[in-house]
Formats: C-alpha cells, sequence, structure tokens
C-alpha cells in the first residue's frame, strides 16, 4: 500500500510525475494508462492516493474519480489538470477529488499538494460508538500565527464532523482540505505571515481565532485572523470561471468554494466561514 498510482496515457508526463513522487516521498509509484486498469491495480492492492489525468482512452479522469469514491472512499484522488479540461475538473472536484494541481505546475505543486493530501488521511482511525451519538459540539482555539499547528488543528475539526456523521469516510479529506487551505490563509496572509517584507517577529503576536459549531445536520467553521483583510467581492467562484483552476494562484478558495456548501467572509475580509452540511440519503 506504500505507493502512489499514476494515471496518465501519456509516459513522459507518467515519467515525470514519478520522479517527483519518488523524489519528495518515502512512496514508490506504479502506473495505469486509464482509469480501467487503475481500478484493476487498486483491487490487487490500495494504494496510498491516486494522481491523475482526466483525458485518457477506455475510462478518463472524471469516471475514475466516482469509482474510487464509491469502492475506494479511503483512497483521495489528486487531479492533474491541463489547459482544456478545466470544466471536467471542476465536475471531478465536485465528485469526490480531493485536490488537483496544474500539469504546467507539477515541479513546482505536487510534493506540498500530496503530502497535505497523504497528512489529511493519516492517525488513527478507531472510533468508538457512543461518540456518534452526540448531538452537539462547540470547539473554540485562539491559535498563534504558526503553521506547525495547522496539521493537528485540522484532524481534531474534521474528525469532530465525521464523529457526528456529517461526512462520509469519503469526504473527510476534503473537508480537512478545506480546512488547511482556509487556515493557512489566515495566518500567511492574513496575519502576514506570508508577505514579501514580513518577519516572524512582525506576525507572531497576531491570533487566529477558529470557532466550530456541529449539529446534527452541519458543521459550520468561522476562522478570523488579525489581519487588515482583503476586498471578498473579488474571490470569484471557479464554476464562473473554470480557468482559475490552471491560474498560479487561489487554489485554495477554487477548493472551498467547491467542497463546501457555503463560503461567505465578513466586509472586510478578514474573517471566513464555511458551512458543510449532512448529505441526504444514502452517501455515494
Amino acid at each position: 500500500m506504500n505507493y502512489v498510482l499514476i494515471v496518465d496515457d501519456n509516459p513522459v508526463d507518467r515519467e515525470l510525475a514519478s520522479q517527483l513522487v519518488v523524489r519528495h516521498t518515502a512512496l514508490y509509484t506504479q502506473f495505469a494508462n486509464n482509469g480501467l486498469e487503475a481500478v484493476e491495480r487498486l483491487e490487487a492492492d490500495a494504494a496510498r492516493a491516486v494522481l491523475t489525468d482526466l483525458h485518457m482512452p477506455e475510462m478518463d479522469g472524471l469516471s475514475l474519480v466516482r469509482t474510487v469514491r464509491r469502492r475506494f472512499p479511503t483512497i483521495p484522488v489528486v487531479l492533474m489538470t491541463a489547459h482544456g479540461s478545466e470544466d471536467i475538473a471542476i465536475e471531478a472536484l465536485v465528485e469526490g477529488a480531493a485536490d488537483y494541481v496544474p500539469k504546467h505546475r507539477l515541479a513546482l505543486d505536487l510534493s506540498r499538494i500530496l503530502t497535505s493530501v497523504l497528512g489529511a488521511v493519516a492517525g488513527d482511525r478507531r472510533h468508538d460508538e457512543i461518540t456518534r451519538c452526540l448531538l452537539y459540539k462547540q470547539l473554540r482555539y485562539s491559535m498563534d500565527s504558526d503553521t506547525n499547528l495547522i496539521p493537528p488543528l485540522v484532524d481534531q475539526l474534521q474528525q469532530a464532523a465525521f464523529d457526528l456523521g456529517l461526512i462520509p469516510g469519503s469526504d473527510r479529506v476534503r473537508l480537512a482540505r478545506c480546512l488547511a487551505e482556509a487556515l493557512h490563509n489566515s495566518v500567511t496572509h492574513g496575519n502576514g505571515g506570508g508577505g514579501a517584507n514580513s518577519t516572524a517577529d512582525s506576525y507572531s503576536t497576531l491570533m487566529v481565532n477558529i470557532a466550530a459549531e456541529y449539529t446534527h445536520t452541519e458543521a459550520r467553521f468561522i476562522i478570523r485572523d488579525q489581519g487588515k483583510g482583503f476586498d471578498p467581492t473579488s474571490v470569484v467562484d471557479p464554476r464562473e470561471e473554470p480557468r482559475r483552476l490552471i491560474a498560479d494562484s487561489g487554489r485554495g478558495m477554487s477548493l472551498m468554494r467547491l467542497f463546501m456548501d457555503e463560503v461567505t467572509f465578513n466586509a472586510t475580509g478578514n474573517e471566513i466561514t464555511l458551512v458543510k452540511r449532512k448529505p441526504v440519503g444514502p452517501s455515494a
């Protein structure tokens, strides 16, 4: 299971992705030319993650995402997107893909994205049955502007949503990725940690406040930083401008817009509210 399955009918792209995976992780790689071959390999030996192209013969990337979500819900799928595939990429993200990386940015972004996705599925997956009887839960945090605190916080936040039955197992990675992106934005952009002229001392005293409320129907996450904010009207839904998926910036907001049921900001742009509702009917 210690491998990443790379699915692409282009041998050059497969080899490039493989080199990056092997170089930056402790995993090895296996290959498939299309979705049908990928499913056969997963049936024989489950992968840690699937990295797939979208346009392939026999079974394309969108169909593969749907199949993996239904048959292998604990295996995250990361899309490799190219110019001209933005519309199908958006559909695949809505259908269950955990994340995406534009092909022209593989060398820059693949390692970070894959590490984040794999981190989201790591940890102890045993849960007490009594936890599922909870009807309401509220969590509040005041967190230092330290990116090292984000992974354990995200794990607690998504764990609570799962324990309350608000998300199926196949959506845990997706929720974790959204929360991680929102928290990273608050720390590195909102509180100045990512600014070109910032230093550790310039934002280490600024806090990020997080409120999480869970009911039997939804999870609501409110994340507020102490920065100056931005103009929230500048945020565009990727469904309206699909080419944003291959842009060099704004990918985190695209993920949140596609995964969450609601994404809203306060007037000054330094507070974001994310809402995830419990699916109606049986999970896909």
